[in-house]
Formats: C-alpha cells, sequence, structure tokens
C-alpha cells in the first residue's frame, strides 16, 4: 500500500458494503432562482397578453382613423363644388352653363361636371326619402369641379367671376371638411398616445408588484447567493431574463390576437368592397385596414412591452436588494 492510498482513503467517502471510494454525483440541471411555472408568472403573462392587446387595439384604430382622413383629405381636396341656388327672375339653366363656362377657363381645372335637376333631387332624398315631388323646393344645383393634379387654382378670381355673373353661385374648396379632417387625424394620435401610456404606466406597476413578490419569495435563495460571493448585477439580471421572457410571451399572445383581429378586419372588408354594405361602410368608417405601418407598429409595441417588463424588473430587484442589507 503506496503513502498516498491514506490520503485517498481519508478524502474520498467509502461505501460501506464494497469497502471501495464512492462517487458522489453531482446535480447535472441548473435550477433558475425564480421559476417560469409559478402561478404569478403566469397571472403576469396575462396582465401583459390584456395590456399589449389593449395598446395593438388602439394602435390599430389611429392607424385606421389616421389613414381614412389622409384619404378622406386627398379626395376632398381634388375637387371643389359650385353650388347654384334658385332665384326667382333667374334662368337656372342659364345660369349653370354660364358658372361651367367660367369653371372650365379657368387655368387647373382637369375637368367640370354639372348635376341635373334629378340627380340634385336624388341628393337629398337619404333626408327627405323618396316618391316626395320636389318641385316647390328651392333645391340648389351642384356643380363638381375635378382639379389638375399638381396645380393650385386661383378660387379667389372664380369667386369674383362667378359673383359679378351669376349671384346665386357659391364656391366651396371644402377647406373646413380638410381642416375637421386634420384634427379628427390629430385627436386620434393624441388619444392614442395618451392610452398608450396608460398602458405603459398598468404594466409597468402590474410588474413591480410581481417583482416584490418573486424577491420575498426567493429571499432565502438571494441572501445565499449574497453569501456566496453573487453580486446584486448577476441577480438582477437572473430575474431581468426572466420577467423579459414572461413579457415577450405575454406580448407575443396579445399582439398576435391583435394581429389576427386586424387580418380577419381587413379581408371582411376586402370581401364586401363590391357590395352595397361594403361601400356604405366604407362611406361610414373609410379604409377598415391598419397597412403595413399599423402592422410594424403593433410588432413594435410587443417589444416596447417586453422591454418595459424587463427593465422595471431590473430596477425594482436592485431597490429591494439594497433594503436586504
Amino acid at each position: 500500500m503506496s503513502t498516498t492510498e491514506p490520503v485517498k482513503a481519508m478524502t474520498e467517502p467509502w461505501d460501506a458494503r464494497s469497502r471501495l471510494p464512492a462517487r458522489v454525483s453531482m446535480p447535472q440541471t441548473v435550477t433558475p432562482i425564480v421559476p417560469s411555472g409559478s402561478i404569478a408568472g403566469r397571472s403576469l403573462t396575462a396582465v401583459v397578453a390584456i395590456m399589449t392587446f389593449l395598446a395593438a387595439l388602439t394602435a390599430g384604430a389611429v392607424a385606421m382613423a389616421v389613414g381614412s382622413a389622409s384619404d378622406w383629405q386627398s379626395a376632398v381636396g381634388r375637387e371643389v363644388t359650385i353650388q347654384i341656388r334658385p332665384i326667382a327672375g333667374r334662368n337656372m339653366e342659364a345660369d349653370v352653363r354660364t358658372a361651367v363656362t367660367l369653371a372650365r377657363n379657368t387655368p387647373g381645372i382637369a375637368d367640370v361636371r354639372a348635376y341635373t335637376k334629378e340627380q340634385s333631387d336624388q341628393l337629398v332624398e337619404p333626408w327627405l326619402g323618396s316618391g316626395l315631388s320636389l318641385n316647390e323646393l328651392p333645391i340648389p344645383r351642384m356643380i363638381v369641379v375635378k382639379l389638375a393634379s399638381g396645380t393650385s387654382p386661383n378660387f379667389a378670381a372664380l369667386r369674383t367671376t362667378l359673383a359679378a355673373q351669376v349671384p346665386s353661385a357659391s364656391l366651396d374648396d371644402h377647406r373646413g371638411w380638410m381642416d375637421r379632417m386634420r384634427d379628427m387625424a390629430e385627436t386620434a394620435i393624441v388619444a392614442g398616445i395618451a392610452i398608450l401610456v396608460l398602458v405603459v404606466i398598468v404594466t409597468v406597476l402590474s410588474v413591480t408588484f410581481a417583482t416584490r413578490g418573486a424577491m420575498a419569495t426567493n429571499r432565502p435563495i438571494v441572501e445565499v447567493l449574497h453569501y456566496v460571493g453573487a453580486t446584486d448585477d448577476f441577480i438582477a439580471s437572473q430575474f431581468q431574463r426572466h420577467f423579459l421572457i414572461l413579457g415577450l410571451k405575454g406580448g407575443a399572445i396579445g399582439g398576435g390576437v391583435a394581429l389576427l383581429l386586424f387580418g380577419v378586419i381587413g379581408a371582411a372588408d376586402a370581401w364586401l368592397s363590391g357590395t352595397s354594405a361594403g361601400q356604405e361602410a366604407g362611406v361610414l368608417f373609410g379604409s377598415l385596414s391598419i397597412g403595413r405601418v399599423g402592422f410594424a407598429t403593433v410588432l413594435i409595441l410587443i417589444g416596447l412591452m417586453a422591454a418595459v417588463t424587463a427593465l422595471t424588473s431590473r430596477r425594482i430587484v436592485h431597490q429591494t436588494l439594497k433594503s436586504f442589507e
């Protein structure tokens, strides 16, 4: 027996039955500090999913409103309207022809279309009903003037000429409608940002409570890690990774459901585009598709919610670790 055998016998455990050194098997798996399948983790994932879904719905609604307002502005901005009111003692047909001639002679005008009396009567049927005799009502005649692309006609000169030759005519360039649409789009953007801020605040509060609960539950483990020399940054990174995964899961679920909903709405809008119901919906709501910008915004929101979850947990962990000292 060599001199090294007693040392080996003293340093290695022995199996009483075989009298041979027994090898101690070390654990082969690494257990995370925060369990991934806890009830609190699932609850936080559900909260993040709901918040992401609400934020995505808001972003999609804002994208629809802004897109519809832009389409309406471009459509309305390419046309102006001349309205000729009936006045006693004047020939309505002659006034319409004069106004059409003056509009066509104005530089920057691409096309002029005068509504007939029957077409003008049809414009008021949705409010007055059909089957009525409108001969006694002073219904004005409408002239739609389409503008040439890339030009800006002199509306002031056209108004002056119309007022001199057709006293009952009035020119509407729809600036009031365009200003209202612009205000509507800006209001929708501000409201969307406000809702997004509220969603982020709720998410931060939820992550704060969840992180503090996880720290309180795993305080003995954190104290042991401190005892063996683990730094605060290492412990905070473990919690940050855990909550980042939860945030990504919740964001992907909520954002995925929102994208699926928008996809179904867009498909239904495309399917109904050629029907009367689709045309009425298009007039009332505009385009029901959020477009590429809307889809990209939803994807950004998923990443934003995950980042907010991870950074909030890291900040709370650092604050809690200071209280442990």
